[in-house]
């Protein structure tokens, strides 16, 4: 663990503009630094690095943050990875704290399994190459498959001889611990007696995301229909099947930089398409697909294409996979092989120019794929096409962006040849009740907050968008967090004051809306402001640094997100051009945001007061409290536009 002063010493040593600068070839605009994205393919540059703020922002990927982040972003580093990193690259030494006994023999654990298994990969390779048997068995078999020295070697491929203990009187003989060499089954036990659990098998070692190895698959080359073709290690402290993916240490950089990742089946399907320049390729290791695996994919892209071998099965799975990545609010596209391949096999028969032109013009969305294969079962039948439409919509509730249900409802309409309406009212049915199961429990039913349903009435999607004021809240957090340190003065109406008070734009803002009891409705717009001003009302002091090192991952890049500008107002007065900036404009602009904000959050309370007055009259209420009210409002709303229309005059 890193001691926090040690942090501390290591983020006041990294100057972004130098670390960035060895990634990104980075040129001066105006006060800050201009690049090509290091993540996307552009002409323009759009990557902006700040040295004064000690963040950066890439307008092309929507990627921001301070030094740490850029670092574990490049280089796909967990946070200590990217700290050790730094300190390495300013020479700090690093003493990290002593960590407590139960820790510390988990870590013992955890180091073990690593040791073992590197151990493991290095004597796998050591026999293939080196010996006869592996020479004749193992790469024979991997040449057979078409796969040349480079990937095998790239991939750490290897062999187990076919001996009963040939590896574990090695690593037995090498001091490695039982328990730990069980635990990864290389070892395994029966009768007392112990022997190698990969004999006769060639190894596909498993990396995590920083390469190092957590297990392996082994195929047999056997014939026996008694012993299974593949095998794998089995979970431990550095292993979990659900969340590793075959292939993604080395896939992991074109993923991001294609934005798609392409999902197959096997090992050797991973390894063919690679060995073509397909290298935004994974598997997933001979399980079905889980969510913590598209999590994994999450990190680099938004998108999936699943690629299956074109008979029943590969079909039924990825209709099985479609369903998760829906959920996950990420996108699939499924591309099925042509009969009797996998994408080993096509891979052997096309280049890589072939097959990425295949996966491309192939790739359909999941509702037309899904729409074309059931309905191709459902053959007429009017019971099963109810079945299929139900499939449908089911998959499509699963989606948890609004807009994107729509569309898809919309599509579904169009391949179906059914009522557009009556998709909407079934959708809205399965909404509720995976809303209501979601939040089943110990809550009454009336409690249960509605679950956000798609309108077939535009008008009401149109007035929904004017009602947000969402662009508001932003824009006044954006002021905040960029002039936090300036003052505007005060308009004095009647000109009689001649020392007009001096505001600091924070302290003001924080006062004006805690002064009304105003709560942000976007909910991560309200975390960051709360924060700022607990902050700021405790200690009277703003430090960007305390929100760009934020330890919540939402309140430090929303932080970042307002201070980043795709363009800069060089010095244009030289040049005879001169530009209005906001900061020579500071009190109108303050003054608008906030009145505004206020104006607009006044005439939504208005509004709704009118609609219950309304409702209560028709149930036999007095109108006279709701009339109070609205008159109290509208006297609020009066002196709001009185303050605007000063500002906007002056």
């Amino acid at each position: 663990m890193i001691p926090p002063h040690k942090v501390d010493e290591i983020l006041s040593a990294a100057r972004i503009d130098e670390v960035i600068g060895e990634f990104v070839n980075l040129k001066k605009s105006g006060s800050s630094l201009k690049g090509l994205s290091p993540w996307t393919d552009e002409k323009s540059p759009s990557f902006m690095v700040s040295p004064a703020k000690g963040i950066f922002k890439d307008f092309s990927s929507g990627k921001g943050g301070n030094v740490v982040s850029f670092i574990m972003e490049h280089e796909h580093f967990t946070y200590p990875e990217a700290l050790r990193w730094l300190a390495k690259r300013y020479s700090i030494e690093i003493e990290e704290e002593k960590p407590s006994p139960e820790m510390e023999e988990a870590r013992n654990e955890r180091e073990s399994l690593y040791v073992i298994n590197e151990f493991a990969r290095d004597w796998f390779a050591e026999q293939m190459w080196e010996s006869d048997e592996g020479q004749n068995v193992g790469l024979s078999y991997f040449k057979e498959r078409g796969f040349t020295e480079t990937i095998i070697k790239k991939f750490q491929l290897g062999y187990n001889p076919d001996d009963f203990q040939a590896f574990t009187d090695v690593a037995l003989a090498k001091g490695y611990k039982d328990e730990y060499l069980l635990a990864t089954a290389l070892v395994k036990e029966k009768n007392d007696k112990k022997y190698d659990g990969y004999k006769g098998r060639v190894i596909f070692p498993i990396h995590n995301l920083s390469g190092r190895v957590i297990g392996f698959g082994g195929r047999t080359l056997k014939a026996d229909k008694n012993i299974p073709k593949y095998i794998n290690s089995p979970e431990n402290a550095i292993y979990n099947k659900s969340a590793s993916l075959y292939g993604l240490y080395y896939a992991k950089q074109a993923i991001a930089k294609g934005d798609v990742c392409y999902l197959v089946e096997g090992y050797t399907d991973v390894i063919s398409f690679h060995q073509k320049g397909v290298e935004n390729t994974v598997a997933s290791s001979g399980t079905a697909l889980t969510r913590g695996q598209i999590k994994l994919i999450s990190r680099y892209t938004q998108n999936i294409t699943l690629v299956y071998d074109g008979d029943p099965a590969g079909i039924k799975a990825s209709l099985r996979g479609i369903d998760l990545i829906l959920e996950e609010g990420m996108h699939v596209k499924v591309v099925l092989l042509p009969d009797g391949h996998d994408p080993d096999s096509f891979s052997k028969e096309h280049d890589g120019i072939a097959i990425k032109e295949h996966l491309e013009g192939n790739a359909r969305d999941f509702i037309g794929f899904k729409a074309d294969l059931l309905m191709t079962e459902a053959a007429g039948d009017p019971i099963k096409t109810n079945d299929v439409i139900h499939a449908m919509v089911d998959s499509i509730a699963l989606i948890p962006d609004t807009i994107l249900r729509s569309l898809y409802i919309t599509e579904c309409s169009r391949l179906m040849d059914v009522s557009e309406t009556a998709l909407i009212s079934e959708l809205n049915k399965v909404l509720r009740k995976n809303h209501r199961t979601k939040f089943r429990g110990d809550r009454r039913r009336e409690e249960i907050p509605e679950a956000p349903l798609i309108e077939n009435d535009f008008k009401k999607e149109e007035q929904f968008v004017e009602d947000t004021v969402e662009h508001q809240e932003r824009d006044l957090l954006r002021i905040m967090v960029n002039y936090y340190d300036q003052a505007f003065q005060m308009e004095d109406p009647t000109g009689e004051d001649e020392e007009v008070e001096q505001l600091n734009i924070l302290e003001f803002l924080i006062d004006e809306i805690q002064g009304d009891d105003i709560s942000f409705e976007t909910e991560s717009y309200q975390k960051l402001f709360s924060e700022v001003a607990k902050n700021f009302n405790e200690t009277k002091d703003f430090q960007p640094s305390t929100y760009i090192h934020h330890e919540d991952e939402v309140i430090r890049n929303l932080f970042i997100d307002l201070m980043s500008f795709p363009y800069n107002l060089d010095n244009w007065e030289r040049k005879d051009i001169w530009v209005s900036s906001e900061e020579k404009k500071l009190r109108r602009a303050v003054i608008e945001s906030i009145y505004a904000y206020k104006s607009k959050r006044i005439e939504r309370m208005i509004k709704n007061n009118q609609e219950l007055m309304k409702d209560q009259v028709l149930l036999g209420a007095d109108p006279d409290d709701f009339l109070i009210t609205q008159m109290k409002l509208e006297e609020v709303k009066l002196q709001i536009n009185k303050t605007l229309g000063r500002t906007i005059l002056h």
